[in-house]
This record gives structure tokens, C-alpha cells and sequence, in this order.
């Protein structure tokens, strides 16, 4: 079974040759290594590439143990360097090559010779890891399958695929069980064995417990407001446990630097500032998410917002939760401040679009809560409301395009209607 990761593909493809080492990040069995050697390398081959052009090591496999010593590797690699001709050199689970980062940026120093990498531990798939090429690192970030790709290779019809996806997420590997507990099994072990294992590991951290249990609330509260002062007390009142704000803030930090997690910050729309806390947190893969909770949790509303987030990241926005303030009048007569929000607030250059995230609109009162926020922005900004209804996308009377569920995301441009 091949998945066309072409978003990963094309980006690939139009950086090479640009003398920067291309650095392929992602959280673990995204399908990264994938990518690299056989889409990319498919690819390579497609344009006549020489497969003696084509320079090739998996760190990983135990019949390349060897060159994982730079003195035995480099003078391989510059071995099969033959003539002017431009040599691919592809290396998976590049962190398992001692001193790899003096070695890619030699390699990335002769003048024939494009350097692709990926690496799939917790070192590697640290956030700030092109700064350790001193400039020359160029990064593809990959995400688990979106909805579209999952679809792209799922059998039955897209609300079977839906109720799939929800629940399992976009792991490829996941979709190579059949049997639901299989899925379960994998998810939960790979969860336990490699991502938790990586962060402890990584960060030397002493209280492993305390840390899967802060895992577990931030699980269980995804797209939620937060911040590490209300997370302590949740501490002190559920769990009975005092666990200082910087422990939290630290063990959070850790999540998202193995792309575990994301954050949202809020953003004042009118005021044009950003409002420190709270903030809101997404699962980068849903299915992990559901592992965490052992498939306890799984509230369709939450997982449509995580996934809608999820979706605008691979589209390449950068996103914040927008808040509009007002100043208003009670039933009493009494002037009050409110904080009206605004799911995602999506910006890509020029662009930019108000997005709001509904299960169902099954009503007018429905759809005046869910609009009333968009149209308090009062710019000429695209107000967009998503709804798992199965309905065509249109403008209403107010100019808010309402759009369903799936026509957004088995559509990359459905935004551009």
C-alpha cells in the first residue's frame, strides 16, 4: 500500500539543489523514512537520476553498524563520489552517526553533492535541531496523515473513514492492522515504549510519574484554556499533589519539542496584541491521544477542532486563538467587558481567515452563537464557520461562508472558495 505524501513531496522536490542540508522532522513514525526513500527516491529515479548517484544509509540496520563511526563513513561516501555529476545522499536515523553534525555540514560543503536527512529519536526531533547545522539546515516538518491522505488509501466511504480517523488518528503504520484491538495494542506501546520513553530520557527527567499524569490532563483537555498556575491546582485538588508552575511549564516544553503537542496562544484582535495566558493545547495525532486516554474520551466535538487545527498547520498557517472584546450590557442594566473567541485565527502572508469550528448548526440561535464573534471583528477578513453538517459550502446574508466538515478537508483549497 503507497500513500502519496505530496504536500512533503514537493517541498522536497523544490529545495533541491539548494546547497542546505534538508532536514526531515516530524513526530515518530510519521513516515518520514517513507518519504525519504521511496517517494524521494522514486522521484530521483523518474528524472534519470544514476542510482550509483543515489547514495543511500539507514543507520538503523545492523549491517550498517560500521559507518556509524565518521571516520569509516565520510571516506565511503566521498569513495562513491566519481565525477561533477550531482550526488543524492539520503541517510535515515542520521543521529545514530556519531559527530553527524560536523559530517553533514562537510558533506553539505562540496559542491556536487544534495544531503537529505531524517532521524526519528527525541535529540533529532527536537524543535530547535537546524540550529545545530550552524545555518545550513533547511526543515520539511511532517505530520501524521491528514484526512485527505488517510481517505486517499481507506476503503469505505468517507463517514466510515471519519469514525476511523477520530479514533485512531493518522499514524501510517496504524492502518496496517486490521483488528480494532490490534490498533488499540500498537498505539497504546508506542506511546508507552518510544515517545514517553524518548522525552524521559532526553531530559533526565526524575519523576517520570508526574509527567505522564500532567500528559494525561492536557489529554483529557484538549483545545481547552490553560496555563501552568490552573494545571498546579488541578494538581493540589484532583490528584493531591503539589507540583511547582515551572515543573509544569518545563514538562510542557518537553511535549512540544517531540512534537507531541502544539500550542495556541490568544490573540486580541482589536487591540492587536497577544494575551499571555491562558493558552490551548492540541494533540499532534489524535490516535496517541486516545491511547493516552486508554479510548476513554473520545468527544467528536474536541476531535473536530483538534483535527481542524491540525489540518490548517500542514496547510502551512500559522494559527492563534483570536478574542474579540466588547463592552456590553447585562440583563440588569450593568456595562460589562466580555471576551468573545474565535477558534482560529489563520494567517499566511497576506492571508488571513477567522475560523470557527461547529459540530451542527441546527438552529438560527446555533448559528448566531457561532458567527456573532466573527462578525464583532469587523474587518474584511474571510469569516469562516466549519460544521459537520452535510451541507454546500455558501455565503450567508452576513457574508460568513459556512462550509461542511468534509468538503474542508478532503479539499486543500476549499478555503479559497
Amino acid at each position: 500500500m503507497e500513500i502519496r505524501r505530496d504536500i512533503y513531496l514537493d517541498k522536497l522536490i523544490s529545495k533541491k539543489h539548494n546547497k542546505l542540508i534538508k532536514v526531515i522532522t516530524g513526530i515518530r513514525r510519521c513516515g518520514k523514512s517513507y518519504l525519504l526513500f521511496n517517494l524521494f527516491k522514486n522521484h530521483l529515479e523518474s528524472e534519470d537520476v544514476p542510482n550509483d548517484h543515489i547514495i543511500e544509509m539507514a543507520f538503523d540496520f545492523y549491517e550498517n553498524i560500521d559507518y556509524r563511526n565518521p571516520k569509516i563513513f565520510f571516506p565511503y561516501v566521498k569513495e562513491q563520489i566519481k565525477d561533477e555529476e550531482m550526488y543524492y545522499v539520503l541517510l535515515d536515523e542520521v543521529q545514530l552517526l556519531e559527530e553527524f553534525e560536523v559530517v553533514l555540514n562537510s558533506l553539505s560543503r562540496m559542491k556536487n553533492v544534495d544531503v537529505y536527512v531524517t532521524g526519528s529519536n527525541a535529540k533529532f526531533l527536537s524543535k530547535d535541531i537546524i540550529t545545530e547545522f550552524r545555518g545550513r539546515g533547511d526543515e520539511v516538518h511532517m505530520f501524521p496523515l491528514t484526512f485527505r491522505e488517510f481517505m486517499s488509501v481507506f476503503s469505505g466511504d468517507k463517514y466510515t473513514g471519519w469514525k476511523e480517523y477520530v479514533l485512531y488518528g493518522g499514524i501510517p503504520l496504524v492502518l496496517e492492522f486490521a483488528d480494532p484491538d490490534q490498533k488499540v495494542d500498537f498505539l497504546k506501546r508506542l506511546f508507552d515504549e518510544t515517545y514517553i520513553s524518548d522525552i524521559v530520557g532526553r531530559n533526565n527527567v526524575r519523576n517520570k510519574s508526574e509527567l505522564e499524569e500532567l500528559l494525561n490532563i492536557l489529554s483529557s483537555a484538549i483545545g481547552s484554556l490553560t496555563n501552568p498556575s490552573k494545571l498546579s491546582d488541578t494538581f493540589k485538588s484532583i490528584k493531591n499533589k503539589t507540583i511547582s508552575q515551572n515543573t509544569i511549564k518545563k514538562y510542557i516544553e518537553y511535549f512540544e519539542d517531540s512534537f507531541l503537542l502544539s500550542s495556541a496562544y490568544r490573540y486580541d484582535i482589536k487591540g492587536k496584541k497577544y494575551i499571555d495566558t491562558p493558552l490551548k493545547y492540541y494533540f499532534t495525532d489524535l490516535g496517541l491521544r486516545n491511547a493516552r486516554l486508554n479510548f476513554r474520551q473520545v468527544e467528536e466535538t474536541h476531535a473536530m477542532e483538534n483535527i481542524i487545527f491540525n489540518e490548517l498547520l500542514v496547510r502551512g498557517f500559522n494559527l492563534d486563538v483570536g478574542v474579540v472584546i466588547t463592552n456590553e450590557v447585562d440583563k440588569t442594566g450593568k456595562k460589562i467587558r466580555k471576551q468573545r473567541e474565535i477558534d482560529f485565527v489563520c494567517n499566511k502572508g497576506s492571508k488571513r481567515y477567522y475560523i470557527q469550528s461547529a459540530l451542527a448548526l441546527p438552529d438560527d440561535a446555533k448559528k448566531e452563537q457561532e458567527q456573532r464573534s466573527l462578525l464583532l471583528t469587523q474587518d474584511g477578513f474571510k469569516k469562516i464557520i466549519i460544521t459537520k453538517d452535510a451541507i454546500a459550502p455558501l455565503y450567508n446574508e452576513d457574508g460568513v461562508l459556512v462550509m461542511g466538515l468534509f468538503d474542508f478537508l478532503l479539499d486543500e483549497n476549499s478555503l479559497e472558495i
